[in-house]
């Protein structure tokens, strides 16, 4: 029976239907035709023992025949009319098992006719999406790992480059040289941690432990961890703070590292004698709203939401460092919290602008707060 397929199965029962209507019908007719026949008969008068006999098998006769013949016609013509339906309600269905198997051999692009029935286009449609839904996550998967390749390349090249070096007695084995080698641990360090945070955030297991805090005290922390660096560098931080903002519920492990994320961004595109600026305040009735704008690399306008894909360089000639991850994991950990995270820009060599807006609202920032990134 598994053999017959769908199409073979719905015809078969669709025959027993019919074939247990016919015999059904049948002996129903049989053992009320015949007693209803005798009873009249008694009733019209008919005492002749013979004619009645004679009368009583030629009704039989004649209805066993009609009905023979009738249920042989019936049975021709359902027989046909299920044929032509089941292959009418099994068509979808072999056309998605085809398209399934072009997407289980990796062709997404498979075009679906649609289906005339509603729910079979539902169907389809639902399908369509998914092949969708697939073949995008597929490009997402091998760009990811070809930027990881790339991003992997440079810290493992320079660690072979230096570790054969020393080996070599080409590069001595000073602190300049295990500097270099540290720096680059970090960086591929970092990397891993990044990778880890964005699976995590893809797979919505990026748990949020919102309290109800001074966000302004927030940011005073993240800028004063952040101040060494900036130093060194000889670029310029400073802050603009109100004096009190509204109550806003946020994960403080997760918003600093949503402000570390864009201060290192911000220093990284902001060359020395650069300034950078953080500001806190209400964005409106329901949100407040944190800026790091920086007088840096700027951003050019077609690339203003590209810069928070994975792994985006807006001058891919140019790696100045960082694993390429941290604005896609600020923006999934803003929006987790129920708020958003933006870039703006006047253009390249203009400074960019971050903002960052939490929702304020006690009920808004409840519902979001249960959930899971």
């Amino acid at each position: 029976m598994n053999r017959l397929g769908l199409r073979g199965r719905l015809l078969i029962a669709q025959l027993l239907v019919l074939f247990v209507g016919a015999a059904t019908l049948t002996v129903v007719a049989t053992l009320v035709a015949a007693p209803l026949f005798h009873y009249h008969l008694a009733h019209a008068g008919v005492e002749d023992t013979q004619v009645r006999l004679h009368t009583e098998e030629a009704f039989a006769q004649a209805g066993a025949v009609a009905l023979a013949a009738g249920a042989a016609v019936a049975l021709g013509a359902a027989a046909i009319t299920s044929v032509v339906l089941v292959r009418r309600i099994t068509a979808p269905v072999g056309r998605l098992v085809e398209a399934a198997g072009h997407v289980a051999r990796g062709r997404y692009d498979v075009p679906i006719t649609r289906a005339g029935d509603a729910d079979f286009a539902r169907l389809e449609n639902a399908f369509a999406d998914m092949a969708g839904r697939l073949h995008s996550t597929e490009l997402s998967r091998r760009r990811l790992l070809d930027d990881l390749a790339h991003e992997l390349r440079t810290p493992v090249a320079t660690l072979e480059a230096y570790l054969e070096g020393i080996e070599d007695d080409v590069l001595p084995a000073d602190a300049t040289s295990w500097q270099v080698m540290h720096h680059q641990l970090d960086r591929l360090r970092r990397l891993v941690s990044d990778l880890s945070d964005l699976s995590a955030a893809d797979e919505h297991a990026l748990a949020l432990h919102p309290e109800e805090g001074d966000l302004a005290a927030a940011v005073t922390a993240s800028v004063a961890a952040a101040a060494p660096r900036f130093a060194d560098k000889q670029v310029g931080l400073g802050t603009e703070l109100p004096e009190a903002l509204p109550p806003v519920r946020f994960d403080s492990q997760r918003v600093a590292q949503i402000l570390a994320n864009l201060l290192e961004n911000a220093l990284r595109h902001t060359p020395a004698g650069g300034r950078v600026v953080v500001t806190c305040e209400r964005a409106d009735r329901a949100a407040v709203r944190v800026r790091v704008r920086d007088t840096g690399d700027g951003i050019p306008a077609d690339q203003l939401d590209a810069v928070f894909e994975r792994f985006h360089r807006i001058d891919p000639a140019r790696s100045p460092g960082g694993s390429g991850l941290g604005l896609t994991i600020a923006r999934s950990l803003a929006r987790a919290h129920g708020g958003n995270l933006t870039a703006a820009s006047d253009g390249p060599g203009r400074g960019a602008r971050f903002d960052l807006t939490l929702p304020t609202n006690g009920n808004q920032a409840e519902t979001t707060a249960s959930r899971t990134l």
